[in-house]
């Protein structure tokens, strides 16, 4: 019933523009393989730089940069995979909100990324202690078939 008042009103208003929805905060305990939509406060603990790439030619000013930052919360901490503008925002002792983050599987474990539908911004330092005790990315899933009879 509210749901038809609220759209009710947008018509009235003449905005065809849908209602935006408050986020939903995870924890990293709560992440699990094949999951996405996640949106999370976490603390950068370290940024390592695994590729960076870039090309020569003037026509092509594309460049490649992956980092592999460990991130944390009072929860858990977890590998997270940033890409190109993602990096520099990823710098050691650096509070970000992750929106839209998906659990990608890298050799058996997990891996939170952003891709072009999420984002990452830094915001203001959290007021929480990392718990650096339980890295969800160590540990190991194994991709398990089951036939059906």
């Amino acid at each position: 019933m509210a749901t038809t008042q609220k759209q009710e009103q947008q018509a009235q208003q003449g905005s065809s523009k849908p209602m935006m929805r408050k986020p939903v905060f995870t924890k990293v305990y709560q992440l699990k393989p094949g999951t996405s939509g996640h949106t999370l406060i976490a603390n950068v603990l370290s940024s390592n730089t695994v590729l960076h790439k870039g090309r020569a030619a003037p026509q092509n000013l594309r460049h490649t940069c992956i980092a592999e930052c460990l991130i944390g919360d009072e929860t858990g901490t977890i590998i997270f995979t940033a890409r190109n503008d993602q990096v520099d925002l990823m710098k050691p002792e650096t509070t970000v909100i992750i929106r839209n983050a998906k659990i990608d599987m890298f050799k058996g474990s997990m891996r939170l990324a952003v891709d072009k539908w999420g984002r990452v911004e830094a915001t203001e330092p959290a007021k929480f202690v990392v718990k650096k005790d339980n890295n969800l990315s160590l540990v190991e899933y194994e991709l398990v078939n089951v036939v059906e009879e």
